[in-house]
């Protein structure tokens, strides 16, 4: 069955409709360009509400390491989202002992990665635009059928773009075991709609995976 993350939640409102869909993952962005910013102590607010449920994401962009432990003081994370190179990865790693996903930008079959050091999963999504601010999260599709064969020794996601009208299309034609959305489940920037997480969740789980 296809897994499904909700990232950038920021209510009590989208906190709880992401539990009762019942996503796999839910994502907290902790980068301060982002609409979907939270600090750490609302998400750990957020994250009481249910001691159970999908398990718990901090996005991070180029962090250092002392950034990701000051919200660890404060709020119990299961993986943790970078945007950041191999390297960086591999010291986040070791020095958290956490599941490490990264978030890898692409424009073509070439930029796909072929090698893996300390991932324990990646983030699959279109490369940002030129203008962006930010280097994920831009609402940008890609060509999914450049993942079709494609090789990994991680699991990962497919994210960028998703929404509840092309989820099904983007799991069918790319093949992904996982998928990663954020605004695709808004009304606006940073304002999630509990019904489009519903449906979001039900068209992932509904759709059948291409077959080579």
């Amino acid at each position: 069955m296809t897994e499904v993350k909700i990232c950038g939640v920021n209510s009590e409102a989208a906190f709880d409709a992401v539990v009762e869909a019942g996503a796999d993952y839910l994502g907290f962005v902790f980068f301060k360009r982002s609409p979907r910013f939270v600090t750490a102590a609302e998400a750990a607010n957020l994250s009481a509400r249910y001691g159970g449920g999908p398990q718990r994401v901090g996005l991070f962009v180029q962090p250092d390491i002392a950034a990701i432990q000051a919200v660890r003081a404060e709020l119990q994370l299961d993986v943790l989202q970078i945007y950041g190179d191999p390297a960086l990865c591999r010291e986040i790693s070791e020095q958290t002992n956490l599941p490490v996903w990264r978030a890898v930008g692409v424009r073509q079959a070439e930029d796909l990665p072929t090698a893996i050091d300390a991932e324990t999963g990646l983030v699959i999504e279109a490369a940002p635009p030129k203008d962006a601010t930010r280097p994920g999260g831009n609402a940008v599709t890609f060509d999914w059928s450049i993942l079709r064969g494609w090789q990994t020794p991680v699991p990962w996601l497919l994210a960028g773009g998703l929404s509840v009208e092309n989820v099904a299309e983007a799991i069918r034609i790319s093949n992904a075991p996982g998928v990663d959305v954020s605004s695709g489940v808004e009304t606006a920037p940073g304002e999630k709609s509990a019904a489009l997480i519903k449906q979001f969740v039900l068209n992932a789980r509904n759709a059948s995976r291409w077959v080579q």
